[in-house]
């Protein structure tokens, strides 16, 4: 079908040249305008973000986190607990957008992998003991303060259980382990009922009335969060919104515990 034709000197359309051209002119439009619409899309949070994250650091952060977040139109956060060993969060990332992780040596933990590695906070890791504990009225205590004690542990492989057997090889004598518990309610319950002691994350610890939490001294006893991502999820900005809030809120409790001593 001819698109053009003489006209005098020159050519001009023909009518199924001028159809082609207000097709391609509508093609042209809807080109811009979906463009339009992918900018306002990359910077306009929305859809659903899904997150990852172990009891304790749920218990610090997520009710503050789902307060940021709330403020935020057309973005739900579903968040789901999981409790593995440190180098398993990794894992989780071809299943959720966010990961909420834990370390003892911090982001070496998950460098290599491809991950985008979002760093949160410090926490110290002080030692629980019954409020009426023959060391309770110590600011501090040490391994060799802590020997023969009886420990609720945590199973092997986790974090915790490797500042045990620093304390293990400071002391030059292996650790009484009576119990061991991932779910620090049940610890700090059991150290309450004075079974023995325990390692627990400064933050979430202490609020049994019958526990007191001491730092330990002599011993590297701290823990570090990181978000982890894949770099793909890492751009929307969904996943975004919610890793800044989430750093936000990590900020303010850093603050909050920091500032009471």
């Amino acid at each position: 079908v001819p698109l053009t034709e003489r006209s005098g000197r020159g050519i001009v359309l023909t009518d199924a040249g001028r159809a082609l051209a207000r097709t391609a002119t509508d093609i042209a439009v809807a080109v811009a305008r979906a463009e339009a619409l992918w900018e306002d899309f990359r910077h306009q949070p929305s859809g659903e973000v899904t997150l990852a994250t172990f009891p304790t650091a749920a218990q610090m952060l997520l009710p503050g986190l789902l307060d940021r977040v709330a403020g935020i139109p057309d973005l739900t956060l579903r968040a789901s607990d999981r409790d593995p060993t440190s180098a398993a969060f990794a894992d989780l990332t071809a299943d959720f957008d966010v990961v909420i992780a834990h370390s003892l040596a911090g982001a070496g933990t998950w460098r290599g992998l491809g991950l985008v590695i979002v760093p949160l906070m410090v926490e110290p890791l002080d030692v629980a003991m019954p409020a009426d504990h023959r060391l309770a009225g110590r600011a501090s205590v040490s391994p060799a303060d802590l020997s023969g004690e009886p420990w609720i542990g945590v199973p092997q492989g986790l974090p915790f259980d490797r500042i045990l057997l620093d304390i293990e090889q400071a002391v030059g004598a292996p650790a009484r382990v009576v119990q061991r518990f991932s779910d620090t309610r049940i610890t700090e319950s059991l150290v309450a009922s004075g079974h023995g002691i325990a390692l627990l994350p400064r933050y979430t610890a202490g609020e049994h009335d019958g526990v007191v939490v001491k730092r330990l001294s002599g011993v590297a006893s701290k823990r570090h969060l990181h978000v982890l991502l894949r770099p793909d999820r890492a751009e929307r900005p969904s996943v975004r919104a919610v890793v800044d809030a989430l750093r936000e809120e990590a900020k303010a409790v850093d603050a909050r515990f920091s500032g009471n001593g």
